[in-house]
């Protein structure tokens, strides 16, 4: 039964703001598209460029970072989900790749239970990772 107060379009624009740094020296990343909406529209963050890496002093040098913001929405019945932040941080391998750094995300994404999919594109000097919300 829908909930007298549910407003889909309003509801399903909803979703996690999606931010992206870098902490490598030469791999750089881009948010392309910042919000992963209930209903269906990907956030997008694009790599550039091979890594340094990490040193093996340890320390955010040589990582990567993508972050889904914490958010609610209203779902047809009237009860409110709250949906959890997540912050990523993956380290860097010297000479990786863009695409190995997207890959390396999707890997991550789709094996946590949380609710995202990722999906990874391009080639070696310029990728994306993808992510939609999949409850």
């Amino acid at each position: 039964m829908k909930h007298k107060d549910y407003d889909p379009a309003v509801e399903l624009a909803k979703g996690a703001e999606l931010t992206a740094s870098s902490y490598d020296r030469t791999q750089g990343v881009a948010v392309r598209e910042g919000k992963v909406t209930v209903g269906g529209k990907p956030g997008v963050a694009e790599f550039t460029g091979a890594a340094t890496g990490r040193a093996a002093d340890g320390g955010i040098d040589g990582t990567m970072s993508l972050w889904l913001s914490i958010f609610r929405y209203k779902r047809p019945d009237g009860t409110v989900n709250h949906v959890a932040g997540w912050n990523i941080m993956l380290a860097l391998r010297a000479g990786q790749t863009a695409l190995d750094t997207a890959r390396a995300f999707e890997t991550y994404i789709n094996a946590g239970r949380r609710p995202y999919r990722a999906l990874a594109s391009g080639d070696a000097d310029a990728a994306a990772v993808t992510i939609t919300y999949k409850e």
